[in-house]
């Protein structure tokens, strides 16, 4: 689609000069406006302009551990499946049988050395290869001169792990992805190195949980980007950790923002405090960073532990958040002697996330108003979530 067609496609739902003025220094700038979160025919919009067109996050690789684990998973209605292939390699296909367009998956499972099709047993190896097709000729005639099995193999989506997430790309048109994370590492490398992030463990016992939200996706992400509401929505976090205590985070080019804090406390029980990582510097013991990589995964970097917040957006009103916990090793992500302290921080980070739905259905229900222009930022507190809307807003026009 042209840049005009694409222009008129979206001029058809909203005022596309309401998308221009997001890109205004920020005192002259509004937010996004009303339609990008209350409006279904923009959300299809959306689809194909920031979920299907950027590296978007559809899991962890936690959730495929062992060779043949597989799982499905919609992405706004486009089925996929994550698999982990015999070489122990995160794979990513569509979800959809070549021969009648059967969807293939609808449970995690654990497969032997196929995938099997449930309607005609067309079946298919971990490299995504037809491999049977039973009964193709006629009864007991299983393949057939006229057919060639390798242009019915299964659709790869491009992707990529990172962290132990799951990155798709599925228009197939975003740059590589190591020049897309480079930023990210970049500024990073100060605190874990590569060879450090192959030490992050995830928790089995107290690692994961989730949270169903009545509001759109984006809405998480603004709020997380900016400690401007740490006073009301978190009181208790800002008596340790105040809005004083914290820093912007705009990186650039345009694919990330968020906070970082100056007074990080570690865990302790008794003596015992969860592993570090391995050349943290020792004048940044104190420092934790939360970021937002657009579009749609929060990270949370701590000298000791490590999460990955990601969201399923499921309607334009309706997300579900999930949050995976990882550690230094197995014995500080599994191990029995800290159980109990992996117990009392995730419970923490449940409460923390949890207050959050507060900010983001409340903004939610607000978006209903004819008023409202999109918003209007703090010059000195908004400038990473000012950037969160740029960036869709670029992505849009």
């Amino acid at each position: 689609m042209s840049k005009n067609l694409r222009n008129q496609a979206l001029s058809d739902i909203l005022d596309i000069e309401k998308i221009r003025v997001v890109n205004s220094p920020i005192d002259e700038a509004h937010g996004l406006p009303n339609e990008c979160y209350t409006s279904s025919d923009y959300l299809l919009y959306e689809k194909e302009k920031i979920f299907k067109d950027k590296w978007t996050v559809v899991g962890v690789g936690n959730a495929v551990k062992n060779i043949g684990d597989v799982k499905p998973y919609n992405l706004l209605g486009i089925p996929l499946i994550i698999l982990r292939d015999k070489d122990k390699k995160i794979r990513v296909f569509h979800n959809v049988c070549s021969h009648r367009g059967f969807k293939l998956l609808d449970e995690p499972c654990s497969l032997k050395n196929v995938l099997r099709c449930p309607y005609h047993s067309w079946s298919y190896d971990f490299d995504g290869k037809l491999v049977a097709t039973p009964h193709i000729g006629g009864l007991n005639i299983h393949t057939i001169e006229e057919f060639d099995k390798s242009k019915s193999n299964l659709k790869e989506v491009r992707s990529k792990v990172w962290m132990d997430m799951i990155f798709v790309n599925i228009n197939d048109n975003e740059i590589e992805f190591d020049k897309y994370i480079k930023p990210l590492e970049d500024r990073w490398s100060k605190f874990i190195s590569k060879e450090n992030q192959n030490l992050l463990v995830h928790s089995s016992d107290y690692g994961y949980f989730s949270l169903d939200v009545k509001s759109n996706w984006k809405f998480a992400i603004e709020n997380y980007c900016e400690s401007y509401h740490l006073p009301t929505i978190h009181p208790e976090l800002n008596k340790v950790s105040n809005i004083n205590d914290h820093y912007h985070i705009q990186g650039l080019p345009n694919r990330f923002a968020g906070q970082g804090s100056n007074k990080y406390n570690q865990p302790v029980k008794g003596n015992r405090i969860f592993n570090n990582f391995k050349n943290w510097p020792k004048d940044l013991t104190k420092k934790a960073e939360y970021i937002a990589l657009f579009p749609n995964v929060m990270i949370g970097l701590h000298i000791n532990h490590f999460y990955v917040f990601w969201l399923e957006p499921i309607s334009i009103s309706k997300t579900k958040e999930h949050l995976e916990m990882y550690y230094i090793g197995e014995e500080n992500a599994n191990g029995k002697e800290l159980e109990s302290m992996r117990k009392e921080n995730l419970k923490f980070w449940k409460e923390v996330m949890s207050q959050d739905i507060k900010a983001t259905e409340g903004m939610q229900a607000g978006r209903n108003s004819p008023i409202y222009n999109g918003g209007n930022f703090s010059p000195v507190m908004d400038g990473p979530t000012h950037q969160f809307h740029k960036w869709v807003a670029s992505n849009l026009i």
